[in-house]
């Protein structure tokens, strides 16, 4: 079962406390190696300016990289190292789409399922999104970049805030799952044509909507080292479940569990 798993790959700075590391980073680049542990038949599909990032990945020929003028950058600061639930971001808000022609040229023969990873709103225009609805095959969407849109400017990046997205519902309309957090959840509400909706709420555990609601616990951390990629890790260990035909209580509980290890540890999940 091919999954092809599409979004921006990024280069970030991460500060935690007063310590800084540059990294790889980005959706797609954390999920690919979860894939490649629980479901290796996927392929990667990232946009930036950069070909020589996917060198990074776990395995370089599951990847493709559409090359635009620009790659996304973004800061993550943990003023806390004590709580990594806080977290500040910026980022340059990248406009380098991934278009209806950019795909037609980068997708694989088969295809079984799509996992989508915006950063924000420009990486998938509703063009790209109706043609990948196209397929009838199950899509993943993480919600997040749509809501981000620029706040404050400073040397050229910018402070995020959230904001609902008017095209939201066409966006998301007969998806098959939704992925957020609950700060994203109380600003678009709980209504959609969707088959359910993962809600994740950090160290506090995560929530599944659908005909009902299943509560995940969150599996304890021996060590929180970090935190970055986490709900990513989640994502992606909860759509290889779901791929298998597990319940949604088992793949949720079997994600929380993958994205405690992934925290214990820097950088991407490592089953080593």
């Amino acid at each position: 079962m091919t999954l092809v798993v599409i979004g921006p790959v990024t280069k970030d700075l991460i500060v935690i406390g007063g310590e800084e590391s540059q990294r790889i980073g980005g959706p797609t680049y954390y999920q690919s190696f979860v894939f490649e542990e629980f479901h290796k038949d996927y392929r990667a599909i990232v946009n930036c300016s950069d070909i020589e990032l996917a060198n990074s990945f776990p395995s370089k020929d599951k990847v493709k990289v559409i090359l635009k003028e620009d790659t996304h950058y973004f800061i993550n600061k943990y003023p806390f190292e004590d709580n990594l639930d806080i977290r500040e971001q910026s980022t340059n808000f990248a406009r380098i789409p991934i278009l209806k022609q950019d795909l037609e040229d980068a997708l694989p023969l088969e295809i079984d399922a799509f996992v989508l990873n915006p950063l924000n709103r420009y990486d998938f225009p509703i063009e790209t999104i109706e043609y990948i609805k196209s397929f009838n095959v199950p899509v993943f969407i993480s919600v997040q970049g749509f809501l981000r849109v620029p706040s404050d400017e400073v040397n050229g990046n910018y402070t995020i805030k959230l904001e609902n997205f008017d095209k939201l519902s066409d966006v998301l309309e007969g998806v098959t799952s939704i992925f957020l957090d609950e700060d994203e959840a109380s600003i678009i509400g709980m209504v959609f044509d969707v088959d359910e909706m993962v809600i994740t709420n950090g160290s506090r555990g995560s929530r599944i909507v659908s005909d009902d609601e299943i509560i995940i616990d969150a599996v304890e951390c021996e060590d929180v080292v970090d935190t970055t990629g986490c709900g990513d890790t989640y994502m992606a260990a909860y759509i290889a479940q779901k791929l298998l035909l597990k319940p949604r209580e088992i793949a949720g509980s079997f994600a929380s569990q993958i994205a405690s290890r992934k925290i214990e540890k820097s950088g991407p999940y490592n089953s080593n």
